[in-house]
C-alpha cells in the first residue's frame, strides 16, 4: 500500500503521484508520514519535503503552507515549490550566500518588515540548496 501525494502551489501542480514515505518540514520539526497515518492538518515551514518511492528519494523545496493527511492521501498546499532535480545547484548556492549576507545585515536590530523579509528569503534559499542536493 502506498500514499497518494499531491504538492500544489498557486501556479502549478508540482507533484501528483505515489510515495512509500513522505517527510514534511512542519513548523514543529520534521514529520514522517507512512501508510495508515492518523488524519491531521499541519502548518509547514520553508524547507524540504522528501518522498521515497521504493529505494529512490526525491526532494521538493517548499516555501511554507499546509499539509493534510487523510486515508493515505497527503495533500500539500504551499506558497511555492520546486522539484530538487530542477534546481540549478550553483545558482541556488549563490542565492543562499546573498540571502545570508542580507540577513546578517539585520543582526541585533529590532524586528521590522525588512528583517522578516530577509529571514524568509534566507529560509527559501536554504531549502533550495538542500533540495538541489537531494537532502
Amino acid at each position: 500500500m502506498t500514499l497518494n501525494l499531491r504538492v500544489l502551489a498557486p501556479d502549478q501542480s508540482v507533484y501528483d503521484g505515489s510515495a512509500d514515505e513522505v517527510i514534511l518540514p512542519s513548523t514543529t520539526g520534521q514529520l514522517g508520514i507512512l501508510t495508515g497515518h492518523v488524519s491531521m492538518i499541519t502548518a509547514l515551514d520553508a524547507g524540504v519535503l522528501r518522498l521515497r518511492e521504493g529505494n529512490a528519494w526525491q526532494s521538493i523545496a517548499l516555501t511554507g503552507g499546509f499539509a493534510e493527511v487523510e486515508a493515505n492521501e497527503v495533500t500539500v498546499l504551499v506558497n511555492g515549490a520546486e522539484l530538487g532535480s530542477r534546481i540549478d545547484a550553483a545558482a541556488a548556492n549563490r542565492e543562499f550566500e546573498a540571502a545570508q549576507q542580507a540577513a546578517a545585515g539585520f543582526e541585533g536590530q529590532p524586528p521590522s518588515p525588512e528583517k522578516l523579509k530577509a529571514l524568509q528569503a534566507l529560509g527559501r534559499a536554504r531549502a533550495r540548496v538542500q533540495a538541489s542536493k537531494g537532502s
